[in-house]
């Protein structure tokens, strides 16, 4: 059984005192007494060093030594791990607006007790988890009679303390004293400090490192062991911190965020943490969510983690205005078995949010939803927006660009976090801080980024091989791997793969489009199998830098996940952490021409040979062998991938023409379905003839096609008109009396009033724009033709018009044929920061009309101007004074009057 020790060394080792107490932690130990309270001797008031330990029988016993140095009343604080040294010791204390608690100290008295919880996570690296450590407070009297608690914990894997100021009528923190000694000469895998945590790692040393500020987790060889300092239970009732360092020491001094901080009555500060051990006890370490609060919620079984087909990497923003494309990434999902799709920034400017929602439940798929920080800030927008996504069916948020540490953005998670525990929606945080044991206290949250990521577009190898040893030590870890359409990616396929392994993240954000997925059997084989949450897990090798290799278990079955740095080489994991018997091995690792999977029984005593390529790796799945299992696989609950088009996706027509549509369902995997239906419908008055198409069962590869003609009014009003083209089918295994799912694709038809000309549908005589191309009837997308969304101001839509981004122009050649000029102009609601700009329109070099700055805040501004006589008429979008970050200029409906029909 582990037991808990505290030493007590005074200036009298004899002392009466000193043996009283150390008989009476002595018996507490034997008899299981839990608290030891002491009032300090006269001699301890001047001075004293403390030890808290935490006596496991292990050789690499963690101990924390407390000293209070007699002559100047300062502290000091220090780790052996063994019998060696891993922090030296550093300076503790505190300094408030009213006291400095950094020196003059004296020793009122000290309670030591025994910390024993047992909880279970959502998400993590092991489920099920018992925290046990002694914890001794020590209280102490500054001059003027200030007081200054400190707590001080110790466990298996790792040390930590905090302050504790118990003042009734509220404290302001000016700054900490707080700091880590290391050796000088210590190997270090630091991150230069910024607000997101989206940084790569360096290899340096403790004294090398170049002077500024490092952010956490901050890795440390020490001696024979390794050293993670992070912070643990940080909320709105303080700041964030970062490690500040100058050139030349190896000390690395805690550094608040805010000059001042504020608490309305007593204060408990953050753990200041270190996990100490070997890269095992690094990696597994739980003592960051052990130091947090428990769970606020207590029925938790509503929050589910999963796999997520995400398509920023496959699309940018196009991608998430497009209802089409976010409905292929729901079929996608729900003919693999993965449980969630994100739809990122862009789709606030559509409003087809609930028709995809309730598309995705009807395949057994959740929607999550992205959201800028800024829109939920306030009470007031949270009141009005969570109530309304989830009354949609929406089960969770991406919540981006918080970018901060400040008290005053802690008090923000407190309250996004509690305002979406109601609503009861899951929780991924990027732009974030780290996590900090936020997964304990509040199990909604999936997973956090605080990474650079794969979004980066080129993370090397040493980072990818020492991020498991680091960020993704304190909490799950939102990296988002398989984009293997985009970016440089500098290990191989399977070490892509392993990824899904060696990284803990409740939300597992795949960035891969679909057709990279389907490019990869064998991917997409391993990534329906394996899990996002773990009941155990062990690190089987590696170094920071160099390489890691994890085995993980979700209930009976293992999966291993491993990526080196260099190579090729033959990678030997010994299996001895698998129980007795016979095991069957599957593993997939890269081959000649992809990814390929062979499979082995093995027991315990067999070590896993797997050839690896340069920056390679391999991932694995284990179950028990048993007579008759041929595979690890478990049966995946799927629907079938279809694809559904309509032609054309855009057409124009006078009033009583005609617009000729065609349909076309493809199976394209896991048929067949049945009771397929292929039909056609029509606005109200209009006339859609063609029979529409029908099967009974079409297999895997079949299509069903159907033509229509659609018969325009004459009477029809101007402006867009949908036609709608739907698939219905069933499942395979499907009941009769189950609901059939439903297709659908829009052909939109705009009859154009008679006269009017769009500036849209002009060729252009020249062009230019701050990013991208300037579009025609849609948004700025900022990178090609077509990428842009639906023309919105302040939520009025157009169905023609310009998307500028400043500074931008177009010129049409109009020859005197027009006698007016007609639009709505602003900035496009899918902008998410603030953007300004200022329209002009020019007639042969003239400045016929120019508006005011507009900014998003603004609804559209209306221009009306005279071009009697005109040749050339230039349209014109320039920034409004605050740089052309976010200038999305739209001119809605753009028209021209010809000057014969007026």
């Amino acid at each position: 059984m582990a037991r808990w020790r505290l030493s007590v060394l005074t200036g009298s080792p004899s002392s009466r005192f000193g043996l009283l107490t150390w008989l009476a932690v002595v018996l507490s130990t034997v008899l299981g007494v839990g608290t030891l309270t002491a009032p300090a001797s006269a001699e301890e008031r001047k001075g004293g060093s403390w030890t808290v330990t935490r006596q496991t029988g292990a050789p690499g016993r963690l101990s924390a030594d407390v000293r209070l140095d007699g002559t100047d009343g300062t502290l000091s604080f220090a780790v052996r791990r063994g019998g060696a040294t891993v922090l030296e010791p550093a300076p503790l204390g505190i300094v408030t607006d009213a006291a400095d608690l950094t020196t003059g100290l004296r020793l009122r008295d000290r309670d030591t007790r025994e910390v024993t919880e047992r909880y279970t996570t959502t998400t993590g690296k092991e489920r099920r988890r018992t925290a046990r450590m002694p914890q001794t407070r020590f209280s102490f009297t500054g001059d003027g009679g200030a007081r200054l608690d400190l707590d001080v914990r110790v466990s298996d894997d790792g040390v930590a303390y905090r302050y504790v100021l118990p003042d009734e009528d509220g404290v302001t923190v000016l700054r900490e004293a707080s700091a880590f000694q290391l050796p000088a000469a210590a190997p270090a895998w630091l991150m230069p400090y910024t607000v997101n945590y989206e940084r790569p790692r360096t290899e340096t040393t403790a004294g090398g490192a170049a002077a500024g500020d490092y952010g956490y987790p901050s890795l440390f060889r020490s001696g024979a062991g390794f050293v993670l300092l992070t912070e643990s239970d940080v909320d709105g009732r303080y700041a964030g911190s970062r490690l500040t360092h100058e050139a030349g020491s190896a000390r690395y001094t805690v550094r608040l965020a805010d000059e001042r901080i504020s608490s309305p009555g007593p204060l408990a500060t953050p753990w200041r943490t270190a996990v100490i051990g070997d890269l095992a006890t690094v990696t597994e370490s739980t003592l960051v969510d052990d130091l947090a609060p428990a769970s606020r919620i207590r029925d938790t079984s509503w929050i589910r983690p999963g796999r997520v087909a995400w398509s920023w990497l496959a699309g940018f923003g196009a991608a998430q205005r497009s209802l089409e494309t976010q409905q292929r990434f729901v079929d996608y999902s729900a003919s693999h078995g993965w449980e969630y799709t994100l739809v990122d920034d862009g789709w606030k400017t559509t409003d087809w949010m609930p028709q995809l929602i309730t598309y995705a439940q009807q395949r057994g798929v959740k929607v999550l939803l992205w959201m800028h920080w800024s829109d939920l800030d306030t009470a007031a927008e949270r009141a009005e927006v969570l109530p309304r996504i989830k009354k949609w069916g929406a089960s969770g948020l991406k919540i981006d660009f918080m970018d901060s540490d400040s008290q005053a953005r802690f008090r923000w998670y407190d309250d996004i976090l509690e305002a979406t525990a109601e609503h009861k929606l899951l929780v991924n945080f990027h732009g974030s801080t780290l996590p900090h044991g936020i997964q304990r206290t509040w199990p909604q949250v999936m997973t956090m980024e605080a990474v650079y990521g794969a979004e980066q577009g080129n993370v090397s190898v040493a980072d990818v091989t020492t991020l498991p040893f680091t960020r993704n030590a304190v909490g799950s870890m939102d990296y988002t791997p398989m984009g293997f359409q985009f970016g440089t990616r500098n290990t191989s396929e399977a070490a892509e793969l392993a990824l899904s392994v060696v990284y803990e993240s409740g939300f597992q954000n795949y960035a891969g489009s679909v057709q990279a997925y389907r490019d990869r059997p064998q991917l997409e084989r391993f990534l329906e199998q394996v899990p996002t949450v773990w009941d155990e897990s062990r690190l089987l090798s590696g170094h920071p830098g160099d390489g890691a290799a994890f085995a993980r278990r979700n209930g009976d079955r293992w999966f291993l996940g491993s990526v080196t740095a260099g190579g090729p080489a033959t990678e030997r994991v010994p299996l001895d952490f698998l129980g007795s018997g016979r095991w069957r091995v599957e593993v997939v690792r890269d081959g000649a021409d992809g990814l390929v999977r062979e499979s082995r029984i093995v027991d315990r005593r067999d070590t896993l040979s797997v050839p690896t390529l340069r920056n390679g790796g391999f991932a694995a799945l284990v179950c028990r062998d048993r007579p008759g299992r041929t595979t690890c696989d478990e049966p995946v609950r799927r629907a079938p991938l279809t694809s559904l088009t309509a032609t054309p996706q855009k057409a124009e027509a006078d009033p009583g023409g005609s617009v000729a549509v065609d349909g076309r369902f493809l199976i394209e995997e896991f048929g067949p379905a049945a009771n397929v239906r292929l039909t056609a419908s029509a606005p109200s008055g209009w006339t859609v003839r063609g029979a529409g198409a029908e099967a009974e069962q079409l297999p895997t590869g079949s299509t069903l096609d159907a033509n229509w003609t659609v018969q325009v009014p004459k009477d029809a009003a101007y402006g867009n008109h949908d036609v709608v083209v739907t698939a219905e089918y069933r499942a395979p295994g499907a009941s009769p009396r189950t609901p059939p799912l439903r297709s659908l694709r829009t052909v939109r038809v705009f009859v154009s009033p008679p006269g009017v000309d769009f500036v849209s549908d002009l060729p252009f005589a020249t062009e230019r724009n701050g990013w991208g191309p300037v579009e025609r009837d849609l948004s700025n997308g900022e990178n090609s033709a077509g990428d842009g969304g639906p023309l919105t101001i302040r939520r009025a839509s157009y169905d023609k018009g310009l998307g500028m981004h400043a500074e931008g122009e177009v010129a049409v050649d109009i020859d005197g044929a027009y006698d007016r000029f007609t639009a709505q102009v602003g900035i496009d609601d899918e902008v998410s920061g603030e953007g300004t700009v200022v329209f002009q329109v020019i007639g042969d070099g003239r400045v016929l009309a120019t508006t005011g700055v507009l900014s998003r805040a603004d609804a559209a501004h209306p221009i009306d101007v005279d071009v009697t006589g005109v040749r050339r008429l230039t349209l014109r979008a320039t920034d409004g004074g605050d740089g052309i970050n976010f200038d999305h200029a739209d001119w809605g409906d753009a028209q021209l009057r010809s000057a014969q029909a007026s």
